[in-house]
């Protein structure tokens, strides 16, 4: 300690505010008051995840639609009434076209047998059974499998519903252009294959191609 704190005199300050007989003082001086209130915390951030950590969260399958979601379907007094327009509109429209080509035969009513030989014709023509000879077949392939596969959709919907012949009918076209399809994608493989770098190209004007 040094001299002159040693020197300096020792005061003491007597901030009680009453006497001892109990009366206010008024040669006190007033203490500061202490502050009562205290700051807020700051908020905890809150920690981030990591990208590997939002990876591996399971995410939630969508839900699928709901059924009510679907339009509702005609009345049967719709239905009757749209079949009644469209046969009325087909029989002027037959009835138009004979007039223009006299000596034309109707139409046959369209049944089970020529939905099937429509199809059946559709998928010949798409894997080029309808090109002319010396010319190259543009094949449709993947139209082709469509026709194909819509045979197969008739076959699995009207299993037991169809009488034996037209089992059969149906059978018989499934079998041919089933065998036709692996016939010329055959000939598309080895077509390509000759394609390749290094390898001979004959010509062969029949060779098919797929349409583009």
């Amino acid at each position: 300690m040094s001299e002159q704190e040693q020197k300096k005199p020792f005061v003491i300050t007597d901030r009680r505010k009453f006497s001892l007989d109990g009366t206010p003082r008024t040669d006190v001086e007033p203490s500061p008051e202490k502050e009562t209130s205290e700051p807020a915390p700051a908020a905890k951030a809150q920690p981030q995840p990591t990208p590997a950590e939002v990876k591996s969260q399971p995410v939630a399958p969508p839900e699928p639609p709901a059924e009510d979601t679907l339009p509702p379907g005609p009345t049967a007094e719709q239905s009757e009434r749209s079949r009644a327009a469209y046969e009325a509109t087909a029989d002027r429209l037959d009835t138009a076209v004979r007039a223009a080509n006299p000596g034309a035969d109707h139409l046959p009513p369209m049944n089970f047998e020529r939905l099937v030989q429509s199809i059946y014709m559709t998928a010949i023509m798409q894997l080029g059974g309808a090109t002319p000879e010396g010319e190259q077949p543009q094949v449709d392939i993947l139209g082709a499998r469509q026709s194909i596969d819509m045979l197969g959709v008739l076959a699995d919907k009207s299993k037991g519903n169809l009488s034996s012949e037209e089992n059969l009918l149906l059978d018989n076209a499934l079998f041919e252009l089933r065998m036709a399809f692996l016939e010329i994608t055959q000939a598309l493989a080895r077509s390509a294959a000759a394609k390749a770098p290094g390898q001979p190209q004959p010509p062969n004007p029949g060779r098919p191609s797929i349409v583009r």
